[in-house]
């Protein structure tokens, strides 16, 4: 549409089933490559991608032809079939259910996608769970505990 103009970016979340720490370091870059791919070829811009072993992160500038469900799901369904396809890993790889997708401003996009690129350091002293439940507060995104990421003590 003429004179449509729009600039949206989000923070994605999601991790493997069971938060099963499946990621490897010897094929995340791999894995970041394959999925800057998709995100691009859906018209997005990948600011940040960085995957731990137990869940990862995506920054995008969003393209809002596209829902947001959409792309993740695609993100998740063609990245676990690459990742069964390579063997990686030596049982069936799947992504858990639900994500979360959390907005920032264009004035946040550095901060954001340093904490994204950061993600060791960060998780030398917080964990995955206390990071998650931290985001949903911080975005004053209501939930209940039994529909959030499985978490295993």
């Amino acid at each position: 549409m003429a004179n449509t103009y729009s600039q949206a970016y989000f923070h994605l979340v999601f991790a493997p089933k069971h938060r099963q720490a499946f990621i490897h370091s010897s094929w995340r870059e791999d894995l970041h490559k394959y999925i800057t791919a998709i995100i691009q070829n859906r018209g997005h811009k990948l600011i940040a991608i960085y995957a731990m072993p137990d869940h990862i992160h995506l920054f995008i500038g969003y393209n809002l032809t596209h829902l947001i469900p959409d792309l993740v799901q695609e993100v998740k369904t063609s990245s676990t079939h690459w990742i069964n396809n390579q063997g990686f890993i030596n049982r069936k790889f799947e992504w858990q259910k639900g994500y979360g997708a959390f907005s920032h401003s264009h004035s946040k996009l550095s901060t954001v996608a340093n904490y994204v690129m950061n993600q060791e350091a960060h998780h030398a002293k917080k964990s995955f769970r206390d990071e998650y439940l931290e985001l949903l507060k911080k975005h004053q995104i209501e939930f209940k505990n039994e529909y959030v990421f499985e978490f295993f003590n």
